[in-house]
C-alpha cells in the first residue's frame, strides 16, 4: 500500500506520520471488518433462532391421523399464508424423499427443487444456500436461509417420520446488512479523518520544540545568534544546556587562543623589526629575516583560523565582497581595473568572518596584481556546495606550476609572481574547512581561474 525508502525513516516526523497512517488507515479498517463480521454472525444466529421458533410453532399445530399429516388451513404467522411472502414452510418425508407432505400457502406459485439436507430424527440443520425457485413469472435464483428439523409422530402406534423445512428469503437480511455496513464505513471514514487531523495537530505540537531547535541552530550557524535561548521540554533540556555550554566554551577558548597568538605575533615582530633595522646586516641575513617574518605571519594566520571548529558561525558574503572590491579599486586605481562581481545576496559562508575576509582578500588581491584590465568574482550555490570562482585576464599559471602550488609544504617564496604567500594562506584555510581548491585557465578572460568549493 505504502512504499517507504530507508532515508524516509531517518526522520522522526516521517516515522510518526507513518505510525499515524498505519493506525488510521490499517487498524481502523481491521476494526471495522471485525465489527461487520461479528454483527453478521449475530444476525445469522438471530435468524436461526427465529426459524427455530417458527418450526416449533408449526410442529405444535401439526397432527397425524390415520398415518396422514393434518395441518390447519391458516397458520398463526401470517407470512406463511401470503403467496411468495419470503417465508416458507414445507413437510417432506424423511430419508431424502422427494414427496412433499404439506407446504404453506406462501409457496403457491413457487416450485423449489429438492432440498438435500435431511437431518436425523430429533436433529436439525441450519444453513444458507442458493435455490433456483421457479415462480409463475420467471426463474429466479435467490439466496435463502434453510432450517430443517426431523421429527417422528405416532399414528396408531406406528411411527410417522417427517422433516419440516423453514425457508426464509435473505433479501431483507442482506438489505439490513448493507445498510449497517454503509453506516459503519461512513462513520469509520469520518472517524479516520478526525483521527488523522488530530494526529497531525498532535504531531505538529509534539515536534514544535525540535523545529524551534532546528531554527535556532540555523540562526547560530548563520551568525545571527550565539546561544540557544528558547525554552525546551525536559527531554531536550540536557541536550540544549550541554550544547550551550559547548558553544560558550568553544567561543571563549577561541578568543583566548587568538588573543594569545596576537600577543605572540607582536612579541615576535618587534625583535624581528629591530634586527632588520641593523645597517651592518649582510644581504643573506636580511633575506633570511624577511623569510622568517613571512613564515611567522603565515603560520600565525593559519593557526588563528577557526576552520572546521566554526560550524556554529555564519557570515553573509555580499557585504564582505562589497568592502573588498571598494578597497581594491582604490588600491589599484592606477591600473583602472574592471572588477566584475556576481554574488547572491542570500549566500552564507559557514565559518568565521576573518577567515572569509582572508580568503577573498588574498585571492582578489592576487588577481588584481596579475590582471591587465579585468577581474571577475563569482560566488554561487551548486547543489549543497558553496562555490567561489576568481578569474583574471593576466598571463595565467602554467599547468606544472599549478600542481606545485597546491602541494602541501611548498614554500611560499617558490610561488609565481603575483600569487605569493597569500595563496598559501588561502590553501591552508580552505583545507581547514575541508574544502577544495583548484586552479584552472579562465575561458572568458584567458588568465588564471581559482575555484574554491565548500
Amino acid at each position: 500500500m505504502f512504499k517507504f525508502s530507508a532515508d524516509f525513516f531517518n526522520s522522526l516526523k516521517a516515522r510518526m506520520i507513518a505510525s499515524a497512517i498505519f493506525m488510521v488507515f490499517i487498524l481502523l479498517p481491521l476494526v471495522g471488518y471485525t465489527i461487520v463480521n461479528s454483527y453478521e454472525k449475530h444476525m445469522v444466529a438471530s435468524v436461526k433462532n427465529e426459524l427455530s421458533a417458527y418450526s416449533y410453532s408449526i410442529l405444535a399445530v401439526a397432527e397425524v391421523e390415520k398415518h396422514q399429516l393434518q395441518m390447519p388451513e391458516f397458520l398463526l404467522e401470517n407470512q406463511f399464508n401470503v403467496s411468495q411472502s419470503g417465508l416458507y414452510a414445507s413437510f417432506t418425508e424423511s430419508e431424502n424423499s422427494l414427496n412433499g407432505l404439506w407446504q404453506s400457502k406462501s409457496l403457491l406459485g413457487i416450485d423449489f427443487p429438492r432440498i438435500e439436507a435431511i437431518p436425523d430424527i430429533g436433529q436439525h440443520h441450519f444453513y444458507q444456500t442458493k435455490l433456483q425457485a421457479k415462480s409463475l413469472y420467471e426463474p429466479n435464483e435467490t439466496s435463502y436461509f434453510v432450517y430443517s428439523i426431523s421429527v417422528s409422530f405416532s399414528s396408531n402406534a406406528l411411527p410417522f417420520a417427517t422433516t419440516l423445512h423453514i425457508i426464509k428469503d435473505k433479501e431483507q437480511f442482506q438489505l439490513l446488512m448493507q445498510e449497517f455496513k454503509n453506516k459503519l464505513w461512513l462513520g469509520l471514514f469520518i472517524l479516520m479523518l478526525v483521527l488523522l487531523s488530530l494526529q497531525l495537530i498532535w504531531l505538529k505540537w509534539s515536534l514544535n520544540p525540535l523545529g524551534k531547535l532546528k531554527k535556532e541552530l540555523i540562526n547560530i550557524e548563520q551568525g545571527q545568534a550565539d546561544l540557544l535561548s528558547a525554552k525546551y521540554p525536559k527531554e531536550l533540556e540536557l541536550v540544549t544546556n550541554q550544547l550551550n555550554t559547548l558553544l560558550k566554551t568553544e567561543q571563549a577558548q577561541r578568543k583566548r587562543y587568538r588573543n594569545a597568538l596576537s600577543d605572540l605575533a607582536h612579541s615576535l615582530k618587534t625583535p624581528l623589526a629591530v634586527m632588520q633595522s641593523q645597517q651592518d646586516l649582510s644581504t643573506t641575513s636580511q633575506e633570511q629575516l624577511t623569510a622568517i617574518n613571512l613564515m611567522v605571519e603565515h603560520q600565525l594566520k593559519r593557526a588563528q583560523s577557526a576552520g572546521q571548529f566554526s560550524w556554529h558561525l555564519g557570515v553573509n558574503i555580499a557585504p564582505i565582497v562589497n568592502k573588498l572590491t571598494k578597497s581594491l579599486e582604490k588600491i589599484y586605481r592606477d591600473k583602472s581595473l574592471d572588477i566584475d562581481v556576481e554574488v547572491d545576496a542570500k549566500l552564507i559562508f559557514k565559518g568565521d568572518e576573518s577567515d572569509l575576509l582572508e580568503i577573498l582578500g588574498n585571492l582578489l588581491d592576487n588577481a588584481c596584481k596579475a590582471a591587465k584590465y579585468q577581474v571577475k568574482l563569482l560566488v554561487h550555490q551548486q547543489q549543497q556546495s558553496l562555490v567561489i570562482e576568481v578569474e583574471d585576464d593576466g598571463h595565467g599559471i602554467p599547468l606544472a606550476k599549478r600542481e606545485e602550488i597546491l602541494q602541501r609544504g611548498m614554500r611560499a617564496d617558490t610561488y609565481q609572481q603575483g600569487h605569493g604567500i597569500g595563496l598559501a594562506i588561502v590553501r591552508d584555510l580552505v583545507e581547514s574547512y575541508q574544502g577544495t581548491l583548484s586552479i584552472d585557465e579562465s575561458v572568458d578572460l584567458g588568465g588564471a581561474k581559482f575555484i574554491l568549493s565548500f
